[in-house]
């Protein structure tokens, strides 16, 4: 027997029928933060470590992503370009 249901609701109805907390202000500060910080970064350099600083898992997240993106490019037939 399958028994399926079906919930319209928002995302923030779902959090609170949930019981979990608003985060949306703190979410809001957090772009906000992140949006200043990379308007004050000047070259790509810097752009590269403040996201590897981001990065879930440092340096091994960041190859995980520019692997993703290396993958991406080579089945779309851009290819990539190699960094020295």
């Amino acid at each position: 027997m399958n028994v399926t249901v079906n919930v319209e609701c928002t995302p923030e109805e779902a959090r609170a029928f949930m019981g979990l907390p608003d985060v949306s202000s703190i979410h809001e500060k957090y772009v906000q933060t992140m949006l200043e910080t990379m308007d004050g970064t000047v070259s790509l350099d810097q752009m590269e470590n403040l996201f590897r600083s981001f990065s879930p898992m440092g340096d091994a997240g960041m190859r995980l992503f520019k692997q993703m993106m290396d993958l991406g490019l080579s089945s779309s037939g851009m290819g990539t370009t190699k960094k020295g």
